[in-house]
């Protein structure tokens, strides 16, 4: 594929009990515009005993966006919000100089056999808005943009693209688009994109230049205005992006930042219990070992 600049397999990765495909960062490839993590949760099936618990954790520096296929997430954070989120809808919290939540499974599903599937992404701050104050966005599933054309399903989940606009409070040019199709079609779409780019396929495969590419495949575009490609019968993709930024950015464990002191304060502060807390949460994920994301 002569637009393609990397090929990344999806790898898992172990966070509790609960298995994830890790696709972003990666030894070659840190970032994709400002995208700096991304992890593909399930399909897992979950047993009347099984369910996701994820303790209080905190993040500084970034914006999260949980998308799901299946399942429900209930979300707590230290802003006092609890929202469930469904599929097709957009959670979207910026952590900025601090922030604590907790996702579980809510509580009408945990004695229950039950389905989650979904992306769990990162989206990296600028660095004028690093220690911005920490908020929280639910989109609905019916107010994000969506579309047909050529009997291919289009979703613009975050940013802008297509002359169109997600409600996502985004703070950097970005997009991650969702493309469905129930039929082999071309798709030409370079013209809508910019910055660096990605495209990701969850279900089915892709052709462009005589390879093919599938299920759990990464592809980092050299030039995202070339981005043209021929998707397969009932595939299901997701293109992401954006504009990169002048800074270096470094990850441990849930921090980000374009200073690696703004990161040893907040291993500090988490260390000595001065990040806010989630009302009625008490457990907290303690500081791991060191240990860098990737590769």
């Amino acid at each position: 594929m002569s637009n393609t600049k990397l090929i990344i397999e999806e790898r898992a990765a172990n966070i509790g009990n609960f298995m994830v495909g890790r696709l972003l960062p990666f030894r070659q490839k840190r970032m994709v515009g400002p995208f700096i993590f991304i992890d593909h949760m399930g399909p897992a099936c979950l047993s009347d005993s099984e369910n996701l618990d994820i303790a209080m954790h905190p993040h500084i520096g970034l914006s999260t966006l949980t998308y799901l296929f299946e399942g429900a997430i209930m979300h707590r954070d230290s802003l006092g919000t609890e929202v469930e989120i469904k599929p097709g809808a957009v959670n979207w919290m910026t952590a900025g100089k601090g922030v604590v939540h907790t996702e579980r499974t809510p509580e009408y599903l945990r004695h229950s056999k039950k389905m989650l599937h979904g992306l769990q992404i990162w989206v990296a701050l600028p660095k004028a808005d690093e220690q911005c104050d920490p908020s929280f966005t639910h989109v609905s599933a019916d107010e994000v943009p969506s579309w047909e054309d050529n009997n291919v399903h289009f979703k613009l989940i975050a940013g802008k693209a297509f002359g169109k606009q997600s409600p996502v409070p985004v703070y950097s040019p970005l997009y991650f688009i969702e493309i469905k199709s129930s039929e082999t079609k071309t798709i030409s779409i370079g013209e809508h994109l910019f910055g660096e780019s990605a495209l990701y396929i969850l279900e089915g495969s892709i052709k462009s230049d005589g390879y093919t590419y599938e299920t759990k495949q990464l592809l980092v575009a050299k030039d995202s205005t070339l981005c043209a490609f021929e998707i397969e019968a009932n595939s299901t993709i997701y293109i992401f992006g954006g504009n990169a930024f002048p800074e270096e950015r470094f990850i441990e464990w849930n921090f980000v930042a374009s200073d690696k002191a703004l990161i040893a304060k907040a291993k500090n502060d988490w260390k000595a219990d001065k990040f806010p807390k989630v009302i009625n949460e008490t457990v907290r994920i303690p500081l791991p070992t060191p240990k860098r994301f990737g590769g």
